[in-house]
Parts: structure tokens; sequence; C-alpha cells
């Protein structure tokens, strides 16, 4: 009885330092991206710097995403941290890709 309930734990475990995994590598690169797109078309500045600036940017966003990810509480913690700032990000660029907003002025 005892063996089984160890068993369990650790499966429990394991499943959930594998969906922290893949919400750190995918997630974390998926939230970068947006940041790094949002950035280059947000940024007041010219088209070229604010590109160099997005992506200089998702240098920071994606070591931040996975720290983020591994203190998390929880997996579902995790995914919905990185959920909710993907969110946000990808509403005004997907806007902007369908017409809807345009780039900043420079």
């Amino acid at each position: 009885m005892k063996k089984e309930a160890n068993r369990r734990a650790t499966r429990r475990y394991r499943l959930g330092v594998a969906a922290r995994a893949l919400a750190a590598i995918g997630g974390g690169y998926a939230l970068s991206a947006l940041a790094s797109v949002a950035l280059a078309l947000w940024l007041p500045v010219a088209r070229a710097e604010a590109v160099t600036w997005g992506l200089l940017a998702a240098f920071v966003v994606y070591p931040l995403a996975v720290m983020w990810v591994f203190a998390a509480r929880s997996a579902a913690r995790a995914w919905l941290g990185l959920a909710l700032p993907a969110a946000l990000l990808g509403l005004p660029v997907a806007l902007h890709q369908w017409g809807w907003l345009a780039r900043a002025p420079t």
C-alpha cells in the first residue's frame, strides 16, 4: 500500500515537472516572441530601432518567464501566469495584423 502511494506521488511530481518544463520552453518562447513583436510595433522610434529593441527585450522576457514558471506554486498557476500576459500582448498584435490598429508614428 505504501509503495503504491509513493509511486503515485512520484508520478504526479514528474508530471508536474514535465508540465512546468513544457510551459517554460514553449510558453516562455511564445511570450518572448509576442513581447518582441508588440514592442517592434508600438515603440515610437524608427522601425529598425523598434525591431532591435523588441528583440533585445525578448532576451529579458524569456528568462523571466522561465523563472516564473518554476517559482509558481503549481503548474496551473505557471500556465496562467504565461497565458495572461500573452493574451494582453497578443490582442493588440492581432488587431494590428487585421488592420484595426495602426503602427505608432515615427
